[in-house]
């Protein structure tokens, strides 16, 4: 008879040792998913890609323009006209991931809209449709990519335009801020300009004498080539220019300059757009001038200096004391006019029964309550080629401090506005093609 084996003698680790070896396990697997996660990929920052970035419209009514809606501020707002559809569009530099837009709608809002995005602002892809909307402010996710993102407002909730107090493009950061504008160093002088020489003559004023040709003194016109009595905002926009940007189809007079009777013109002609004479805080909330608005400066009935704001002074000879009547200027030198125009609009009047009115100059570096809008300051530079005793020269209007100018706004919104946002409130010294 085989002796039987006692039963294997089940032995338990010590208690102490296996929850030493469970600890090390959990210990392992958890070192394992933190190093998993912190090797891999950091997750992008959201971050707003349109804020301050150029933007253009389909429309703007009064100063409510493209660029309030980009700015940052929910006290300022895009507003377009009383019509459909209606778009505003925001550029961000380069294209972009974009994951989310936010609408900030005023009261006038679409119901019907899309989100669109673009690497050329011409050909447009889609990334969200609403219909039946309700207005209010909304956060939309989205998936998309492209340089340009676009609003395309389809139908109106209201009888009224479409208004937003901001439109604001979200996305990941891509690991750097959009691309500057290209050029060279920046200057930093708030300004833009046009080169527009002489074009015709004409005795009309279509700002004072509208419609009524012949009835004013005469006049020499610079800009748009189709300037007369009978000229409108209509009118001035399907016409041509010969300003330096050809962009540029505003219309620019002044009463013409005689010596001894016989007319002459200026042979340089320019017009700077300024961001000056102001705080700076009024410089970076400037708004572009409104199409068709009209602005009159000087006093073509001056009696003397004293009721001028003309001044005069001499090509390359600093030495000759500016005045507000003509000077005698050296030999080989040209006689120079500057105006200063006003730069502080009321907000709603593209016009005033006396010409004057919907404008103001700053007080106190900034515009005064009643004119509360701050629109980039046209400076009017002229250089004749007359110099020497100033005896035999005179206005259409009288003596030099009589000199006046007009203006009629005819620049296309989107150049205006662009150049607004991007020379004028960064304080940067633009060319004539509006960038640096």
């Amino acid at each position: 008879m085989q002796p039987v084996a006692p039963p294997p003698v089940r032995t338990r680790p010590p208690r102490r040792r296996l929850r030493l070896a469970t600890l090390t396990t959990a210990l392992v697997a958890l070192l394992g998913t933190y190093l998993a996660v912190g090797v891999g990929p950091a997750a992008a920052a959201e971050i707003t890609l349109s804020q301050g970035r150029p933007a253009t419209a389909s429309s703007a009514e009064g100063g409510f323009t493209a660029a309030a809606a980009v700015d940052g501020n929910t006290g300022s707002r895009w507003s377009s006209a009383f019509s459909d559809p209606q778009w505003i569009q925001v550029d961000l530099g380069s294209a972009r991931a974009i994951s989310r837009v936010a609408l900030n709608w005023e009261a006038a809002y679409a119901s019907d809209f899309r989100i669109q995005t673009s690497n050329d602002a011409v050909n447009w892809t889609t990334i969200h449709t609403t219909v039946n909307g309700t207005g209010g402010s909304k956060s939309i996710t989205v998936s998309g990519n492209g340089r340009y993102v676009r609003l395309h407002a389809t139908k109106r909730a209201t009888a009224y335009g479409v208004s937003l107090w901001e439109f604001q493009v979200f996305g990941d950061d891509g690991g750097a801020p959009p691309p500057p504008p290209p050029g060279g160093p920046i200057v930093r002088v708030a300004e833009f300009l046009a080169d527009c020489p002489f074009s015709h003559r004409l005795p009309d004023d279509p700002i004072i004498y509208p419609g009524l040709a012949g009835a004013s003194h005469m006049h020499s016109f610079f800009g748009n080539t189709s300037t007369n009595a009978n000229s409108d905002y209509t009118s001035l926009a399907n016409a041509s220019s010969n300003c330096n940007p050809h962009i540029d189809l505003s219309s620019y007079w002044v009463p013409t300059l005689y010596n001894n009777n016989v007319p002459v013109e200026p042979t340089g002609v320019t017009f700077y757009y300024l961001g000056e004479g102001v705080r700076s805080d009024v410089v970076a909330q400037t708004q572009p001038m409104p199409l068709g608005l009209k602005i009159v400066a000087g006093n073509a009935r001056a009696t003397g200096g004293d009721d001028s704001i003309a001044r005069w002074s001499c090509l390359h000879a600093g030495h000759i004391p500016p005045g507000k009547d003509f000077v005698n200027c050296p030999a080989g030198t040209m006689m120079e006019s500057y105006l200063d125009f006003p730069q502080c609009w009321n907000g709603r009047d593209l016009d005033s029964p006396d010409h004057k009115s919907h404008m103001a100059y700053p007080v106190n570096q900034g515009c005064p309550s009643t004119h509360p809008v701050h629109v980039p300051k046209l400076r009017q530079v002229l250089r004749y080629p007359v110099n020497g005793n100033p005896a035999g020269f005179r206005l259409a209007s009288g003596p030099g401090y009589t000199m006046h100018g007009d203006f009629f706004n005819a620049w296309p919104a989107a150049e205006m506005e662009r150049r607004v946002v991007n020379c004028i409130r960064p304080v940067i010294k633009c060319g004539h093609d509006g960038t640096y």
